[in-house]
């Protein structure tokens, strides 16, 4: 029976449970849409909205008395980054300030292809897709095209340390170099050794 049981497990110990809740809710609030597991998605929810709740009292508070400082604390406690804290405290905490609650979002994406597993997209509600950013993001990857799979930047590094990048002043220093080097010679191997 299962009675009173409020939190999955996810196959981990405690310690590494709050470490992984930990570090994909210091994501979720820095990126603001991060693809996960479906029970990881789950219980990240509550534990972000927590954290997204105190920070918004701490901004409604506003005032002399320290609560603000208090509240900063307290979401520092749950995360150690004080960049991600002031994103939190600066931007995202304000936007929410009106909302009574359900400040993420999940969307189920599919079933990841090795294991089969449900992934999901927990992102924060107001951080919806926007088709101009993509369009930006998509120009920009047109400009600086990237090497695919490990074969073609093997081939381009190769391509670098012989002179044939972009700097053609590197193939003639590398040129120069070669005649005025010494050559190694190497011994010969005996023959007829197995």
């Amino acid at each position: 029976m299962r009675h009173n049981v409020a939190h999955r497990k996810l196959g981990r110990v405690t310690e590494h449970r709050l470490a992984l809740l930990r570090n994909q809710a210091i994501a979720l609030l820095q990126h603001e849409r991060i693809e996960t597991t479906m029970p990881k998605a789950k219980e990240l929810r509550p534990f972000v909205e927590r954290i997204i709740t105190l920070a918004k009292r701490g901004v409604k508070a506003n005032d002399a008395a320290g609560k603000t400082l208090h509240a900063r604390r307290m979401v520092l406690a749950e995360i150690p980054d004080p960049q991600v804290v002031g994103k939190l405290f600066d931007s995202i905490a304000p936007r929410f300030v009106d909302r009574p609650g359900g400040y993420t979002r999940i969307l189920r994406v599919g079933f990841r292809r090795g294991d089969s597993a449900e992934v999901a997209q927990i992102e924060l509600v107001g951080s919806e897709y926007n088709p101009a950013e993509a369009k930006t993001a998509e120009e920009q990857g047109e400009a600086k095209p990237k090497a695919k799979g490990l074969g073609d930047r093997l081939r381009a590094t190769a391509s670098r340390v012989r002179g044939g990048g972009k700097n053609t002043g590197g193939k003639a220093q590398a040129k120069g170099q070669t005649q005025g080097a010494t050559r190694k010679t190497t011994t010969p191997r005996k023959a007829g050794g197995a």
